[in-house]
């Protein structure tokens, strides 16, 4: 039940702010990126999706999500490496990295009518 709530308090973000955008007219569709990083799980954020939207100028609106694979680059040995899971190292052993991707959660358009 906790990650839905988590989940429905950020589709509740993003149907707001797409809403607001929208003005007078329907939002029809809006795609998000989610990095893995961020602890959004993005079938939870389907789920909610339509509750969110419901009475707004967003129901029956289509969301469109894209994953983005965390990464990382080492400060010490210079390495860029895309990660497995949530453990930040770098293959050498070295915990000195820096996120270069996958900490995203961003609404990269959306379609009005």
């Amino acid at each position: 039940m906790g990650a839905r709530v988590h989940e429905l308090s950020i589709t509740q973000s993003i149907v707001d702010v797409c809403c607001e955008r929208a003005g007078d007219r329907r939002v029809l569709s809006v795609r998000v990126l989610i990095g893995a990083l961020t602890a959004v799980l993005p079938d939870a954020m389907l789920f909610c999706f339509d509750v969110a939207a419901e009475g707004t100028a967003a129901e029956g609106a289509r969301l469109d999500i894209e994953h983005r694979a965390g990464a990382v680059h080492c400060r010490d040995c210079g390495a860029d490496t895309e990660l497995a899971d949530y453990l930040l190292l770098c293959p050498c052993g070295s915990a000195d990295v820096r996120v270069v991707a996958g900490n995203e959660l961003t609404i990269v358009s959306m379609e009005v009518g």
